[in-house]
């Protein structure tokens, strides 16, 4: 590992102060950093968002899950590994803590490192037969209503087949990954990360018997809008939202690229279950 790129959560000051440190521990390591760590260090800001992962072959990240999400949407597919550092409440995927940063980068220096290779979605919204947005996720693809107390219908088929209309609030589209973010909350089950599967899961169904389902990573989704309400919207990682229209599709399936988290040695999935999440607790 010869360049360090990094990002921290914005508005935080430990994440100011820890690139401090991590630039003075390897001077000749640190080439990047994004625009606010970048002027703690007195550095000019990268060009954009993408230039700061260009020519990097690690990718630091100071902050919560949604900082480590942003690092792995800026990696646009590169197999660049990622070093979570927690500065937030959860760190479900930023496994490593304030106290093990330095320990932990000094053996990724060093090659002692394994790495998990998260599986993502890829994403496509079309209006009218014209393609609307094309994107890539590691947590979920999130089809939900807005302030309006409406339900929508949302017709699903599955390598067109059709499997049924959701009549819901909403639907999560979740990868392992994504299983303990909002599709656990709205009822979907945990899915160790180490598989390969889509979760389906709907958001407050009419139906009481529309639970989720777990279907196979090769299988193409599509749903339509089949609803009039304007207050619908697809949200992409918490990190990008469209309004919906009736008609629109969305296809989802499994994108051939992966996400390259460097693991903690010291944490496994279960004890940060318990510990993130205080799963089988009583």
């Amino acid at each position: 590992m010869k360049a360090f790129a990094l990002l921290g959560r914005r508005g935080t000051p430990e994440a100011a102060a820890l690139a401090k440190e991590i630039r003075e521990r390897y001077p000749d390591r640190v080439v990047k950093a994004e625009k606010h760590l970048a002027e703690a260090l007195g550095w000019p800001p990268p060009d954009s968002d993408r230039a700061l992962i260009a020519g990097a072959d690690l990718v630091i990240v100071l902050g919560g899950d949604g900082t480590l999400i942003r690092a792995a949407r800026l990696a646009a597919g590169r197999p660049i590994p990622i070093l979570g550092i927690n500065l937030g409440s959860l760190g479900f995927m930023t496994e490593v803590s304030r106290a093990e940063l330095f320990p932990a980068l000094e053996q990724v220096v060093a090659g002692q490192y394994k790495i998990d290779a998260r599986m993502k979605l890829s994403c496509r919204l079309t209006r009218a037969g014209k393609l609307m947005v094309e994107d890539e996720v590691l947590n979920d693809v999130v089809l939900n209503k807005g302030a309006l107390a409406r339900i929508a219908a949302h017709e699903t088929t599955i390598d067109e087949e059709y499997v049924t209309t959701y009549y819901s609030d909403g639907v999560v589209l979740a990868t392992p990954t994504g299983s303990t973010a909002y599709s656990m909350s709205a009822g979907g089950p945990i899915v160790h990360p180490a598989l390969d599967c889509i979760i389906i899961t709907p958001i407050c169904p009419h139906a009481l018997t529309q639970g989720p389902v777990v279907i196979p990573p090769d299988r193409v989704i599509r749903i339509e809008l089949k609803s009039e309400t304007a207050d619908v919207y697809l949200t992409l990682d918490g990190q990008a939202g469209h309004a919906l229209r009736s008609g629109d599709r969305i296809e989802i399936q499994r994108s051939p690229s992966r996400v390259h988290l460097i693991r903690n040695p010291s944490q496994g999935y279960f004890r940060v279950l318990r510990q993130k999440l205080h799963w089988g607790e009583r």
